[in-house]
This record gives structure tokens, sequence and C-alpha cells, in this order.
């Protein structure tokens, strides 16, 4: 009988075979994307305040290099985001609920300019209630129909302002502790590490990521102002009604790319053929906010960000998706500054670094032909 030492890896009880490691990393995938969904309520404020600190790293240094200690400059910079997210909350909340009580009758104004779409429409949905019709009455019984209450809304209303509340407030305090701690994270991670070269090493990859992932953040959130203020002082010179409602929308939105710029332009437009009564006037304002975001697009943001952290747009549209299934609206801002994080995180590591190739919009460059190559002679 052979003992234990004389028995093979192949031979232990609790080996893992080959084989089995795609199953062992599916199955852990899958683990960590229900980890993510049923844990949304407290890792939303947590990714939020991450990306909000990273965003405001670059002028928490700036302010440190006048002698300014992280924790003051931290405190004012939140204090300054949060009063601004407050200040532009309440100048547009009641031209928003002013907007909504008005969408039915901005409703029946686009119906009436667009009245072919809307009569075959009529059509389908008159055709579709016969058929109803037809089905309830076939067996010549009525059909007995069972409504279920639905809370109220202004009871939703409450528990999701409660919620957005909470996840504000514990968005801008962590923010604010993952600011004053200043190079804190720094030095515990570098603990981990025993020798010196490593820590060099370590700490390098740590500055690199943070520096790129903040300067994209911060630069990314500059350009969208810039395209909110462009499109809030372009949509009030062509009279459409509520300008900072757009501004604010046109810069939020725009974190979203592609899908935000469609949305921003089809809203706008909406109100705009609804408002003025020449239809060519009123799609004026759509067309100048696509001019808008093909300019962003195309020169102002490959001038301010470069070409380096540019992402593959199939990857873009897969990560909006996916966040936004899994955390709604917010999932979905934060899915591209999330992309990039993981492409400089795969960026910096050689054995991620083909995740990250093919993150990038750019085109792999171009081996030189080798010593022995003949040229196909």
């Amino acid at each position: 009988m052979p003992n234990d030492e004389s028995r093979k890896p192949s031979d232990l009880p609790f080996q893992v075979s080959r084989k089995s490691h795609p199953y062992i990393v599916g199955i852990f995938l899958m683990l960590a994307v229900y980890g993510l969904y049923i844990g949304r309520d407290f890792l939303t404020p947590v990714f939020l305040a991450f990306i909000l600190a990273t965003t405001l790293t670059p002028v928490v240094r700036y302010m440190g290099k006048w002698g300014m200690r992280p924790a003051v400059a931290a405190t004012i910079l939140i204090i300054f985001s949060a009063g601004s997210f407050g200040a532009l909350s309440y100048a547009t909340s009641g031209p928003i609920s002013q907007m909504i009580s008005d969408a039915p009758e901005i409703g029946a104004k686009l119906r009436d300019r667009m009245e072919t779409v809307r009569r075959m429409f009529d059509k389908a949905i008159q055709a579709t209630a016969q058929i109803d019709a037809v089905s309830e009455n076939v067996s010549g019984e009525s059909t007995q129909k069972v409504v279920v209450a639905q809370p109220g809304i202004l009871s939703r209303a409450a528990g999701n302002l409660l919620s957005v509340g909470t996840t504000l407030a514990v968005t801008f305090v962590l923010s604010l502790f993952l600011l004053a701690s200043g190079t804190m994270f720094y030095q515990k991670i570098l603990q981990l590490f025993p020798n010196l070269s490593d820590k060099k090493r370590a700490l390098k990859i740590i500055y690199d990521i943070q520096t790129e992932i903040s300067r994209y953040l911060f630069t990314i959130t500059i350009i969208n102002i810039i395209v909110g203020i462009v499109v809030g002082v372009g949509v009030w010179a062509l009279g459409i009604p509520n300008p900072l409602v757009w501004a604010v929308a046109s810069a939020v939105l725009n974190f979203l790319p592609y899908i935000g710029a469609l949305i921003a332009i089809v809203l706008v437009g909406s109100i705009s053929i609804a408002t003025f009564d020449n239809t060519a006037y009123g799609l004026i304002a759509p067309a100048f906010i696509l001019f808008v975001h093909i300019l962003e697009g195309q020169f102002l943001t490959p001038m301010l960000l470069g070409r380096r952290l540019e992402l593959n747009a199939v990857f873009v549209f897969i990560s909006i998706s996916f966040w936004s299934w899994l955390w709604g609206f917010i999932g979905a801002l934060m899915a591209v500054p999330i992309l990039v994080i993981l492409k400089v995180a795969c960026d910096n590591f050689e054995a991620l670094r083909p995740i990250g190739i093919f993150l990038t919009a750019d085109r792999p460059p171009e081996e030189p032909p080798s010593e022995n190559d003949d040229g196909g002679r």
C-alpha cells in the first residue's frame, strides 16, 4: 500500500484539474455579479464616493502645494460640491415638476405635429383592442379581473427621495474621508510588501493608476460642464423654455457616450417641436446639440484628453448596458469611469495587458518585419 509521500499530486482527493478551471471562473463570475446586484444599495454610494474622490484628487494636490492640509482642502471641496449639487437640484426641481405636469399637453402637441405616425399607431392600438375584446368574449363568459392596489405616487416619491438622499449623504461623507486620508491607503498597501524593490514597484503602479484615472475623470468632468454651458446658452438663445434644465441634463448625460447625446437630442427636440409652431425652426435646437456633441467628440475631448484612453465603442455599449441593468441609471453613469479604471489597471499589469488591448480603441501596433522575411518572394 503506497504511503502519502509516494502519492502523486493528481491522486490527491482535493486536487483541481485544469479542465475544471473555466467552470470555477464561471461560477466565481456569476457569484460576483449576484453579489453586486444584491449589494447595490451599499456598493453604489461606495463606488460614487471613490469616483468623486479620485476626480477631486488633483485639486487637493494643487491646494496642498500652497500649504493647505488635505483634510482642510477635502472639507472645502466636499462642501462646495454638495452645495453646488443642492443648488442645482433646487433650481431645476421647479421647472422639472412643471414639465412633468405639462407632459400631457406637450404630448398632445407632438401628436398633432405627427399626424401620420399617430394614425398608424391608432390603427395598431384599435386592432389590439379588438383582439383583446374577442379573446375575452370567445367563451361567452365574462372574466373577472383582479387589480392589485399599488402604493400611491406620493409614497413612492417619498421613498425614492429618501433613498437618493441617503446615497448622496454616504457618498459625500465617504469622499471626504477618502480625500482627507491623504497617502494613508498607500502606506497601508506598501506594508504588505517585504522587499524595498517590491515596495517601489507597487508604489509606482499605484501612483500611475491613480494619476491616470484622476486625470481622466477630472478632464471629462470639465468637458461635460463646458458642454452643458454651451447647450444651455444655445437653447436659451433659441427661445426654448427652462434652459438651465437642459444645460444640467446635457452635462450629466454626456457621461454616457453616444447614448447620452442621443437622449439629449430627442428630449430637446421634442420640447422644441412642441414649443414652436414652425416645425423647421423647432428642429434647429436638436441640430445644434448634435453639432455641439460632434465638436466635443471629434476635437475637444481628443485635444484635452489625448488618444491614449480612448475606449472601444463596443465595450462602452456593453459596459453601459451591464451596469444600467445592474444598478439602474446611477450604474449607467458610472459605467465608463469603471471601464477606464479597469483599462488603466490592466495596462499596468503584465498579465492583464491583453485585456487592456481589447478595451482600447487604437489599433495594435504592427510588428516590424523580421530579418528572414523576404517580402513574400
